[in-house]
């Protein structure tokens, strides 16, 4: 297993929104939105809050693939992997859960918490990190796509 480093933790937590790829039964991709992507002692996890189809999928493949993009920085992260699912009642189930409910809400359903065996990490870059001529900084690049969404940093 390849351990999360802490930029891609840090990816993690500002992108808060992740993508979940799994395959369902007639071969065609099954794309998740997650808020839950955390990682703790450098592994991935995510929780099944209203997600019976990737559940399904993963207990009968649990091949996983994971995309997650600061759409400010317009760089992130691929993970590729096998999933776990774990019960209520695991103590790393109890760890996400708890952590969902403390920052969602108590009301949040935690069905599972999946544990990702994480098999490759491939770093994403857009266009603008790519073939920007002359080269752009994080911060252009991040100044750039704040005015493209209409977003002020807070303080400003």
């Amino acid at each position: 297993m390849i351990e999360i480093n802490a930029d891609a933790e840090a990816i993690i937590k500002r992108a808060i929104l992740s993508f979940v790829a799994t395959v369902n039964d007639d071969g065609t991709p099954n794309l998740s939105p997650k808020a839950s992507l955390t990682v703790r002692n450098g592994v991935l996890y995510f929780a099944d809050i209203a997600s019976p189809a990737t559940i399904r999928n993963l207990k009968r493949k649990p091949a996983v693939e994971i995309n997650v993009i600061d759409i400010f920085e317009r760089r992130g992260y691929r993970f590729k992997g096998h999933a776990s699912i774990l019960p209520p009642g695991d103590d790393e189930y109890s760890m996400i859960a708890d952590w969902v409910r403390s920052t969602n809400g108590p009301e949040y359903p935690v069905d599972h918490v999946v544990r990702i065996e994480t098999l490759s990490i491939s770093p994403l870059l857009s266009p603008a990190h790519v073939f920007a001529e002359p080269a752009r900084t994080q911060d252009e690049i991040r100044n750039t796509y704040y005015q493209k969404y209409g977003v002020k940093r807070i303080g400003e």
